[in-house]
């Protein structure tokens, strides 16, 4: 149970940053930096507890390496995607309600191929740097794949809005600021990512 109950944490904190930084009107690069850092400490603080997924994507990645127990995928997403609801609600309360402006508009081939790129990018550097033998007892890990989140937030944030991850997904749409549309192509792309880049590590390392 420990294990859920960190998954929840640290998505949560994840995807509320996410949300202060939209609704507060941080720049961009500001808002980027914000959640780039989030995810980083949390995985410093909740790795060695659940491994520190905090997203359906990377779960979905590290499952089909093999380094994560089957039992442990469908409560890890229950925590994640419920974190991200309620992370979603506090932010919608703490501002009064959903943006006035609605939501954001995102051309949906652009979102689905940047989506994809950058959570497959996400899972490569958390399979490899977290995962994989040669890098194993590194305490470098949080560093790069919070950095892979915060490089993809600048490069592709706007085109897609730069989740890379369904629980945040799950969260920007109960914001308000995503629509369903933007939701499903976050749902997608991000899972295809994930399973994209356990299939790349497999062929390249194989089960080690």
């Amino acid at each position: 149970m420990k294990k859920y109950i960190v998954e929840f944490i640290g998505t949560f904190f994840l995807v509320f940053t996410v949300g202060m930084s939209v609704r507060s009107g941080a720049e961009p690069v500001a808002a980027a930096i914000a959640i780039g850092s989030a995810l980083m400490v949390m995985i410093f603080a909740g790795g060695h507890i659940s491994g520190g997924h905090f997203n359906p994507a990377v779960t979905l990645a590290v499952t089909l390496r093999g380094k994560a127990e089957l039992k442990d995928f469908v409560p890890y997403w229950v925590a994640q995607f419920a974190a991200g609801a309620v992370a979603a609600l506090l932010v919608t309360a703490l501002f009064n309600g959903k943006p006035a402006g609605g939501a954001a508009l995102h051309g949906t081939m652009p979102s689905l191929i940047v989506e994809f790129l950058f959570t497959f990018a996400l899972a490569w550097v958390v399979l490899n740097t977290a995962t994989a033998k040669g890098t194993s007892g590194n305490s470098f890990y949080g560093l790069a794949i919070g950095f892979t989140v915060l490089t993809g937030a600048i490069a592709v944030g706007g085109i897609s809005g730069g989740a890379f991850n369904p629980a945040v997904g799950l969260g920007v749409f109960v914001m308000g600021l995503e629509n369903i549309q933007q939701l499903g192509v976050y749902l997608v792309a991000d899972l295809a990512g994930g399973a994209a880049a356990a299939l790349a590590f497999k062929s390249l390392n194989g089960q080690e």
